[in-house]
């Protein structure tokens, strides 16, 4: 069977709150099978961006457009095939990892069948099988972000969007986390992370770095790197500052 591919194009994209500029003509394409990461410090306007590729806000100009083998299409009609990891805390502290896991089966009516393989890979790539029956409200942050990572990996979705998805986890768990989203890439998943962890813009596939809502750089880490004549993306938004 064929695997459906998406991408996405973001073209022009303004948003104004009030006085604030806080994306400035934002163009960026994002494929399959990549990691994209939307690196850029705090305020820089990433989770903006996110919310308005989801619809979750409405740009003041421009266009987002989903693409299905090259066609555009609706996202109302490919809705059921994203996941989204919001930066705030989603799960129910009194759910056990199992109950979570049970609830989102339901929600995406997934058959019983499918739900106990996948379950059972995703606790076991996440190593979360040892603590099904302890509730999110007394996992460690580490356990807490994977845990709601494989209830979004539930439905086999083809375009992730996760927002600082490592945001206050400890570097192992971190690793892990990465190595969880290697995974979707190889499948041919779109996946979209935004982050302002410096040395997490390396383990992406392309960068699009964004500064006071606009973008300033974008590609291969190593190539845009070397273009501006530093070693790592700190010194180069330091130097930025500095500018």
């Amino acid at each position: 069977m064929t695997t459906e591919i998406f991408t996405l194009k973001v073209e022009n994209i303004y948003k104004t709150f009030k006085t604030v500029n806080a994306l400035n003509g934002i163009s960026l394409d994002f494929s399959a099978g990549f990691m994209h990461g939307i690196i850029g410090p705090e305020g820089a306007g990433k989770t903006t961006l996110m919310r308005i590729i989801l619809g979750l806000l409405k740009q003041s100009a421009g266009e987002v457009t989903y693409y299905r083998d090259n066609q555009a299409i609706d996202f109302k009609n490919i809705r059921e095939d994203v996941a989204y990891m919001p930066q705030q805390e989603s799960l129910y502290a009194d759910l056990s990892v199992k109950e979570h896991l049970e609830f989102f089966k339901d929600l995406y009516e997934i058959p019983v069948d499918l739900y106990k393989t996948k379950s059972s890979e995703l606790l076991h790539i996440s190593r979360l099988t040892e603590f099904i029956d302890r509730p999110a409200g007394q996992l460690s942050g580490g356990m807490y972000k994977k845990l709601g990572l494989i209830c979004a990996l539930l439905r086999s979705p083809r375009i992730m969007l996760l927002d600082e998805p490592t945001n206050g986890v400890d570097p192992i768990s971190r690793r892990e986390l990465w190595d969880l989203l290697y995974r979707m890439a190889d499948q041919h998943v779109l996946i979209i992370v935004t982050t302002a962890y410096m040395d997490e813009a390396e383990r992406c596939s392309y960068v699009h770095l964004l500064d006071n809502g606009s973008v300033v750089g974008s590609g291969e880490p190593r190539k845009v790197l070397e273009a501006a004549h530093v070693n790592n993306f700190d010194t180069y938004f330091m130097q930025r500052g500095q500018s």
